[in-house]
């Protein structure tokens, strides 16, 4: 099983300029074998292979001498990454890769191998870097796991983990070096370790659980839960305008004015840590109280065009929650049903299916004309999800949309 965990690193004054170096030469390197790549394909009809696109790096360091000083692996990593992203367009996964842009903060760079993590101390050494501070505020892997499959290093009686001496036993995979726009630097350590996926569980009527996602309401379950939007960017939205101000006040190219952003990207990241941090305790919950869970597809980039609501449903997440509760799901044996976005979950009567189709966005109670049956429109709408779901799966005879 592949799993990967993030943990903040503290760089020198020093090693922050290497980072940068490190960021800008990825990003640099992509943009050129991206062009590369383009204009041999669209002038000669020959597709570069990786390679190819390495073997051109003796040119490029050539051509700019100051690649030499950063650590080879990391461009050739972006030439993969470059590979990686045209694979997936042609295979329906993604769009067509384009430039990574600075202001688009594209700020990170892996490291395929050659680090160490120092154990004793809570260090970390990247290669052309150095060591530097890490928080291990979780394992990676378990000490019974690392003492009986991992060979450990000790210097001066610390313990080492090197990735060059463990790498024919592939525990360690390719570790991702980032920067957030408030300037905090992470790593990104993916290893696979010996456990494998379980087996998924069965589940009947009584141990799925319908949700029906909103604005109003985080999300309704077709148990009755209704759990509450906490709406973090609304309540923030007075001190970001006031930050924000702060920044347009101030002359471009200012020291004041790097300050006035450097605040505001601070906020901006404590909204965004406060949602991720919800939305994972919420999904963790879910999963761990029902053995199947049924979702309603949603068209989430069509319904950000509405910009009365756009960013009410930018605030809540939608999609990053779906996308928690999935992989948790595969991690526990779970299983997640998702129904069509074009089912009429709202509009259906979940005692005698009357369909109600003059159902308006500002009806939140209607009562059915036919069996006088109360519903609360999100009430009724995910236990309708957890029906259609159980009814698509029974009718199929498979695992229908099952993921």
């Amino acid at each position: 099983m592949k799993k990967g965990n993030v943990y903040r690193i503290y760089p020198d004054k020093e090693q922050k300029t290497l980072l940068e170096q490190h960021f800008g030469a990825a990003r640099f390197v992509y943009n050129h074998s991206l062009f590369l790549k383009n204009l041999m394909y669209n002038k000669f009809r020959i597709n570069i292979t990786e390679i190819d696109l390495n073997n051109h790096l003796f040119s490029l360091k050539e051509t700019f001498p100051w690649l030499k000083d950063l650590n080879s692996q990391s461009l050739q990593q972006a030439n993969r990454n470059l590979l990686t992203g045209f694979k997936n367009f042609f295979e329906g996964r993604g769009s067509y890769p384009t430039t990574k842009r600075k202001k688009d903060n594209c700020f990170t760079f892996q490291v395929p191998q050659n680090y160490q993590i120092n154990l004793t101390s809570s260090q970390i050494y990247l290669p052309k870097i150095g060591w530097m501070k890490i928080i291990l505020h979780r394992d990676f892997l378990s000490k019974e796991f690392i003492e009986k499959n991992l060979v450990i290093k000790e210097v001066n009686g610390e313990k080492i983990l090197d990735q060059k001496i463990n790498q024919e036993l592939k525990v360690f995979k390719t570790l991702t070096v980032s920067r957030t726009p408030a300037g905090r630097y992470h790593v990104s350590i993916l290893i696979e370790n010996d456990e494998t996926y379980p087996e998924t569980a069965s589940f009947n009527e009584k141990t799925t659980v319908g949700i029906d996602v909103g604005i109003k309401s985080f999300a309704v379950l077709s148990t009755g839960q209704v759990i509450d939007n906490p709406k973090f960017l609304k309540w923030s939205l007075k001190k970001l305008i006031k930050l924000q101000k702060s920044v347009s006040r101030k002359q471009k190219g200012s020291k004041n004015r790097k300050k006035a952003v450097s605040k505001l990207a601070k906020h901006h990241q404590l909204v965004a840590n406060q949602r991720n941090d919800f939305q994972h305790k919420t999904s963790a919950t879910i999963i761990s109280d029902n053995q199947a869970v049924a979702l309603e597809d949603l068209n989430v980039k069509g319904m950000v065009r509405n910009h009365c609501l756009a960013q009410s449903i930018s605030d809540v997440g939608w999609s990053e929650f779906i996308r928690k509760l999935t992989y948790k799901a595969e991690w526990y044996g779970k299983t997640i049903l998702q129904i069509g976005m074009f089912e009429a979950s709202s509009k259906l009567c979940n005692v005698c299916g009357y369909k109600k189709d003059d159902l308006t966005l500002d009806i939140r109670e209607w009562e059915c004309p036919s069996c006088k049956t109360l519903h609360d429109r999100d009430i009724n709408a995910s236990i309708n999800i957890k029906k259609i779901a159980l009814n698509n799966l029974s009718t199929a005879g498979t695992a229908g949309r099952a993921c």
